[in-house]
């Protein structure tokens, strides 16, 4: 982040601060892309982040035996690969430490607490404009209510923003201990208890096994289809080879490869309960982006019994869940595995770029820039790889430009007199 910023407030009005360059919505992998590539340019941007630190969802919404799902060198960020002497799937705390030295290496310094409460385009000036207000430490300080005025607003606030729990009949009666996989950490609390987990993607099978190497008692809820991987075929990692194939084959043939490639290795999953959907993996990935299930050693535990596969929820009561097969299970625990989801239409207004779900209406690979200097990263459903050649694009477009016609201190003293500080 490029300039300076003055303290001083109008108690008349929030504070105003120019930013010469764009302004970043999101510190997470996403957001720190950005600013690299932006750094490479020559570009100065600010990064606002709600949390007290980057990649929040990392650092305080993961359970402790998170690894990357997906081989290192599909999951750098641009500019800057992993350490050599990572394995090939880094753990939570590694991938963390690997994002906190890419903001090191870069210099990116975010403004944390800063929680977006609006953001919109002013027409008559042709500027970006973004409300915030303080949270942590910076909550209740009128002084931490600030609008930043810019250029270019680039949304990196991505695909898992907010938690989705579900409404259930009868869950506020059921008494025992209900969660969200976002506040899940270990299954050492769990050891002896019956656990219902509901949710059957990669999170929901992960946390199963964890429960289970902690003698827990789980029953994963598979309510739709889902396509179960191996994460490695003799060695190979299934997504490496999916990408190799890709490059000689249509991705109708790949799927089928896969399907072929998970029979031989898994056997048939139907039999224990997961039903494949009728799309292929890659296919349903582009059109719905519904992740394939890699396997790490769950499916193992679901054909010991150790894990127990269960339909959907009718109704929850007191100490007990009814299925819709009619089946009661006595339960101690609910997490809830049910996934995130964009918040974008809940702060950013006037625009069309977003559907209500909070992603692009362009599908990939063009719906990383829309109109009148608004950019979005991270919202692929292609993971960090996505995001990383999103933010490639974003810098270069925005450094074409900055280079050809920004001049900032015409536009600070014409357009806004009332901004009371620069970045």
């Amino acid at each position: 982040m490029a300039g300076s910023m003055s303290d001083r407030f109008d108690f008349f009005s929030r504070r105003c601060v120019w930013v010469n360059g764009p302004i970043i919505v999101g510190a997470g992998p996403s957001g720190l892309a950005v600013g690299a590539c932006l750094k490479e340019q020559g570009v100065p941007f600010v990064i606002l982040e709600r949390a007290d630190c980057i990649a929040s969802l990392w650092q305080k919404r993961t359970y402790d035996r998170l690894k990357l799902h997906l081989p290192k060198q599909f999951c750098q960020l641009p500019k800057l690969p992993f350490p050599e002497e990572y394995p090939e799937y880094p753990c939570k705390q590694q991938f963390i430490g690997y994002l906190e030295s890419y903001a090191k290496h870069f210099k990116i310094n975010p403004r944390f607490n800063q929680s977006v409460q609006s953001a919109r385009y002013d027409e008559t000036c042709g500027l970006w404009r973004v409300r915030t207000v303080g949270t942590g430490a910076e909550a209740g300080n009128r002084n931490a209510e600030v609008e930043y005025i810019g250029r270019w607003l680039v949304v990196a606030t991505g695909e898992n923003a907010e938690k989705v729990v579900p409404e259930m009949e009868g869950l506020a009666q059921f008494g025992g201990d209900v969660m969200h996989i976002c506040d899940y950490k270990s299954g050492d609390v769990y050891r002896g208890k019956r656990v219902l987990v509901v949710g059957c993607g990669n999170s929901g099978m992960e946390v199963c096994l964890d429960l289970c190497d902690h003698d827990a008692f789980p029953s994963m809820v598979v309510r739709d289809s889902v396509h179960v991987l191996p994460r490695q075929v003799m060695g190979k990692s299934t997504f490496e080879l999916a990408v190799f194939l890709l490059n000689w084959l249509p991705l109708w043939l790949v799927d089928k490869i896969l399907l072929a490639l998970a029979w031989l290795v898994l056997g048939n999953v139907e039999k224990y309960g997961l039903k494949r959907p009728s799309t292929g993996p890659l296919e349903l990935k582009n059109t719905q982006g519904r992740t394939p299930v890699l396997d790490i050693g769950t499916l193992s535990k679901i054909r010991s019994g150790d894990i127990k596969v269960v339909p959907g929820i009718k109704r929850f009561m007191p100490g007990k869940v009814e299925l819709v097969d009619g089946q009661i299970l006595d339960v101690d625990s609910v997490i809830f595995a049910t996934g995130y989801r964009s918040n974008v239409p809940q702060w950013l207004q006037g625009t069309d770029f977003f559907s209500k779900d909070g992603f692009p209406k362009v599908p990939f690979p063009n719906g990383w820039k829309g109109y009148s200097g608004l950019y979005a990263v991270g919202f692929t459903r292609r993971g960090l790889s996505g995001a990383s050649s999103d933010a490639v694009r974003i810098a270069k477009d925005i450094g074409r430009v900055w280079k050809e016609e920004t001049k900032p201190t015409k536009r600070l003293t014409a357009c806004h007199r009332r901004c009371m500080s620069q970045i």
